[in-house]
């Protein structure tokens, strides 16, 4: 598994659906360089179970990542019509309606693959044909790129076990608290805590008033 925190976010152009209805042919995450941060999160399959639960979850915070200046985009390697189709489903038939943030179809699975969240492998067998190990879909891959585009956090679940959108976002209070103060987040940190100075005065700062 490839870690991506500290390097430059792979870009990509790929179909998506945005605002809950309109299929574009080149989204990419250029469009935010130098404006937004971008939540950006995989998941396995349309018309699943556990995946649902987690975009209605990212959008029902959504106004929340908004307000901190942050893009969701969701990634699958379902195609653009499955994403719009689902998303006409209601959430009491399984489906995603009311999502209103981009999901990127990886069609080719090339982003889940330079993302390093792709749970199959394309392998030649003894007969030189192209076979397959694992099924080609994505893992619950979670990245958080800055407005630079590059990783700051990186987070890898296995297909049966949900994200807590809740720790995304305090995530991103994490990174901008940093970017703003300049201090460091010690463990179990949250909005509205102190941090800590890059030092050991720091350190003794922080243990004294927490």
């Amino acid at each position: 598994m490839s870690v991506l925190v500290g390097k430059k976010a792979p870009d990509f152009k790929a179909a998506a659906v945005v605002n809950g209805e309109d299929i574009v042919e080149d989204f990419s995450l250029e469009q935010y360089k130098g404006k937004k941060n971008v939540l950006l999160f995989f998941y396995p399959k349309d018309f699943t179970f556990v995946c649902p639960t987690e975009l209605h979850a990212f959008q029902e915070k959504l106004d929340e990542f908004k307000k901190r200046d942050v893009e969701v985009v969701a990634v699958s390697t379902d195609t653009e019509q499955s994403h719009w189709g689902w998303l006409q489903m209601s959430k009491d038939d399984g489906g995603i309606k009311g999502v209103k943030y981009p999901v990127v179809a990886d069609t080719n699975k090339t982003i889940s693959h330079n993302y390093d969240v792709l749970a199959g492998e394309f392998y030649y067998d003894e007969n030189d044909q192209l076979a397959t190990d694992g099924e080609m879909v994505a893992y619950r891959g979670l990245f958080l790129i800055d407005k630079e585009g590059t990783v700051r956090h990186q987070l890898v679940n296995d297909m049966p076990l949900g994200r807590n959108v809740n720790e995304a976002l305090r995530i991103v209070d994490a990174l901008q608290f940093f970017e703003e103060k300049g201090d460091v987040c010690p463990a179990n940190w949250e909005k509205g805590k102190g941090g800590m100075k890059a030092s050991h005065d720091g350190v003794a700062d922080y243990l004294s008033k927490n």
